[in-house]
């Protein structure tokens, strides 16, 4: 049985980089093999076990909460929470979701699709208290706009140091976590001037030394963040739904 039964999925930011692609549309609404990229990351979800799903809105969040409320076909349950300041950085959108989250969850991005063994395997890591684990991958000879990625460094099994300007890293941050409500305390302290990112309160999270790095193996992963990202995942063809 799945440990972890909430999930939590930041979708509040503009999406600029994608704008190519998404014209006036949020980025979670662009369609990626048939259905809106957000549709996939519930769906993938909901396979391993998750049925209860906590959104963060921000940039047009109303069109995505009525393209769920009109055309979403299943059994999850929605909490919408409304972030006005979604053009801050996304850890300001996890505090947000503070008060909608009841206990363990799994934190996901609205645009990095994944493989549905791979939230499967995440929601049954146990959690010590005020633990995260996050998610990564080694093979970093694979990975896309290996600039634009977050990279990690680990000494054992546990994640020393994270962001995107590393010099020595050996896995990269495929955007899944698994979290207990704690990280809403880092985020919270991590914050300056009303702003913080994930990766502010992943650092503090390292610095008690409850980080923790999860394989995941061969699967496959995608950040839809740039239309050549978007068009490299697209031709790797592989059936996220």
């Amino acid at each position: 049985m799945a440990l972890i039964e909430q999930c939590l999925i930041l979708a509040a930011g503009n999406g600029s980089r994608l704008r190519t692609i998404s014209g006036e549309l949020p980025k979670p609404l662009v369609d990626f093999q048939g259905m809106p990229i957000l549709e996939h990351i519930v769906r993938n979800a909901q396979q391993a076990s998750i049925e209860e799903f906590v959104i963060v809105l921000g940039y047009r969040g109303e069109l995505i909460r009525d393209w769920f409320e009109s055309r979403w076909t299943g059994k999850a349950r929605f909490t919408w929470v409304v972030n006005p300041d979604y053009h801050k950085s996304n850890g300001v959108s996890a505090l947000k979701a503070r008060h909608a989250i009841h206990d363990n969850f799994l934190l996901l991005m609205a645009d990095h699709l994944f493989q549905p063994k791979t939230a499967r395997m995440m929601v049954r890591e146990y959690l010590e208290p005020g633990e995260v684990v996050l998610a990564v991958d080694s093979k970093i000879d694979r990975i896309f706009d290996l600039d634009d990625a977050t990279k990690v460094r680990r000494r054992g099994d546990r994640i020393v140091e994270i962001g995107k300007e590393l010099e020595e890293y050996d896995a990269i941050d495929t955007g899944m976590f698994s979290c207990t409500p704690a990280l809403f305390d880092d985020l919270e302290r991590a914050g300056k001037d009303g702003n913080c990112s994930l990766s502010d309160g992943m650092r503090r999270v390292a610095w008690r030394e409850q980080f923790r790095a999860r394989e995941i193996g061969d699967a496959e992963w995608h950040d839809l963040d740039t239309p050549e990202a978007f068009a490299h995942a697209f031709a790797e063809s592989l059936v996220y739904a």
